[in-house]
């Protein structure tokens, strides 16, 4: 057999081989598509379907029984004259820079009691992590308004001491306050983050501050938070984002009212009410983008102020 006749047999294997392999890739590539068919329809039909929609609708004047009129930027123009709305987003903003911070403090707090190796861990993590799974449930809301009402459990606590209590979710002053109280209640879900985040610590730093004369505190500075800020960072970003959607807790202690005086009127709570109450869906489609663009330039300002103070291993 000659050299040439060789390589043509050998190259002609070769070529069946690799053409029994194409064929075989294109059916896996056909399987593949049929399984992720549902999830792209589902995309494309419930999530990017409805926000484009939401878009063009937020250039219109849409009352629901009516085709929507095109009006373009009047919707965005009439929001910065609308002083209810100004209103909501004064009250979320407040709600989110005051109950942001405690939850995440308290969660740090309870994490690092847990890292000290308690006796049922497991039952305690579970738990404290129940809050996180039932704080924003309808249920807990009807609660908590019981709970801060004029003869609810937090007066009665307050009469054994002799104090006259209040209709807490009543008052104006105190009834966002409540609000933040719930919400500082599901601390479970960061408090779970931290808890992993303190388990990667290494020992030994612990260890070499204490042979350096490094009390507990000095520890929890110099080392803990340090190691930590990724974990605070994410925890952050994430409750920032879930605290500017709030929206059942208001609802419901409120009566969907936003009262008393809107000082429970969230923004989502608003958008809501001219949604489906006033049946405004330009304008609520409106506030939609609003909220969208506010969470984004939070987000964005979160990452651009991490560069100053979250340390990662590499640094």
């Amino acid at each position: 057999m000659s050299v040439v006749s060789e390589f043509r047999r050998t190259t002609g294997k070769r070529g069946a081989a690799g053409t029994a392999r194409g064929v075989t890739g294109r059916g896996e590539g056909k399987v593949a598509a049929v399984f992720l068919a549902p999830w792209f329809l589902g995309l494309f039909l419930i999530t990017i379907g409805p926000m484009v929609m939401s878009l063009y609708l937020s250039f219109t004047e849409y009352r629901l029984l009516k085709p929507p009129t095109w009006i373009g930027l009047e919707n965005y123009t009439r929001m910065f004259e609308d002083p209810r709305l100004l209103n909501s987003l004064k009250v979320t903003f407040t709600y989110v820079l005051t109950a942001v911070p405690l939850q995440l403090i308290v969660a740090l707090g309870l994490a690092m009691l847990l890292d000290r190796g308690l006796r049922g861990l497991s039952f305690y993590r579970s738990v404290f992590y129940l809050p996180s799974l039932l704080g924003g449930s309808v249920a807990v809301a009807i609660l908590w308004r019981q709970v801060f009402g004029a003869e609810g459990l937090v007066n009665a606590f307050l009469a054994l001491f002799g104090v006259q209590g209040k209709g807490w979710v009543s008052d104006p002053d105190t009834a966002l306050w409540t609000l933040v109280a719930l919400h500082v209640w599901t601390f479970g879900a960061p408090m779970i983050i931290f808890l992993a985040g303190l388990r990667q610590i290494p020992e030994m730093y612990y260890e070499a501050a204490s042979i350096d004369g490094a009390g507990k505190v000095r520890q929890f500075r110099s080392i803990t938070i340090p190691l930590l800020t990724p974990i605070i960072f994410f925890n952050l970003v994430l409750q920032v984002i879930g605290a500017f959607q709030s929206f059942t807790q208001a609802f419901v202690v409120s009566g969907g009212t936003g009262g008393p005086a809107d000082s429970t009127m969230f923004y989502t709570l608003y958008l809501y009410q001219k949604g489906f109450t006033a049946l405004q869906m330009g304008y609520a489609s409106a506030m939609a983008w609003l909220l969208v663009l506010i969470v984004a330039a939070m987000t964005a300002l979160n990452f651009l102020a991490s560069k100053y103070w979250v340390f990662y291993g590499d640094d």
